[in-house]
């Protein structure tokens, strides 16, 4: 009987160790990734993926982003195509990935008011990881937090081709602009 109620309170001690392990994080499946590489005078170039995944531990600031390349929506079928078959060469590099550390990050400082954070990590796009330094926007929400902020990339960085009889209609940076809800 000792031994029956000695596992049973070590099996609660365990679920509750790990429900606050597990409470730290707040994820999105949801969040999103927009890019804009447009040029005046030209045809927008601009693309929107709403189904990004994102995690941050709230003890240690460390946040990831996973985002498959075949899910950004153009406006025009036939640029989603050669997004997809001739730039990113998505079934060859089917994902981007952010993974780094939020400085300084301390979740009880966060308002409802937007405060500016560091986030330092590696940035891989199409099967190459750079260092990156971005500002995040991290403000409270129900159950979580919103962090939002933008960036610039260039596709050379990457090793993204663009051809020379487009490369006057592509920037030569381009925007990256993100929206996560992270809840519990």
């Amino acid at each position: 009987m000792k031994k029956t109620v000695l596992n049973f309170l070590a099996l609660v001690l365990i679920l509750v160790a790990s429900t606050n392990v597990f409470a730290q994080k707040l994820i999105t499946k949801t969040g999103s990734i927009k890019f804009q590489a447009s040029v005046p005078s030209y045809e927008e170039i601009a693309a929107e993926n709403k189904s990004v995944s994102a995690v941050l531990e709230q003890s240690t600031g460390d946040f990831a982003a996973l985002v498959l390349i075949k899910g950004f929506r153009f406006k025009v079928a036939l640029m989603e195509e050669h997004f997809n078959e001739n730039y990113m060469e998505s079934e060859k590099f089917s994902k981007a990935t952010l993974k780094g550390k939020i400085d300084d990050f301390d979740i009880s400082t966060v308002t409802n008011s937007p405060k500016n954070f560091t986030l330092k990590g590696d940035l891989t796009i199409h099967g190459k990881t750079k260092p990156v330094t971005v500002i995040i926007k991290i403000s409270k929400a129900a159950n979580g937090v919103n962090a939002i902020g933008s960036f610039e990339v260039k596709p050379e960085d990457f090793d993204i081709e663009i051809p020379s009889l487009v490369r006057k209609k592509v920037a030569d940076k381009i925007k990256i602009t993100y929206n996560f809800l992270l809840v519990k």
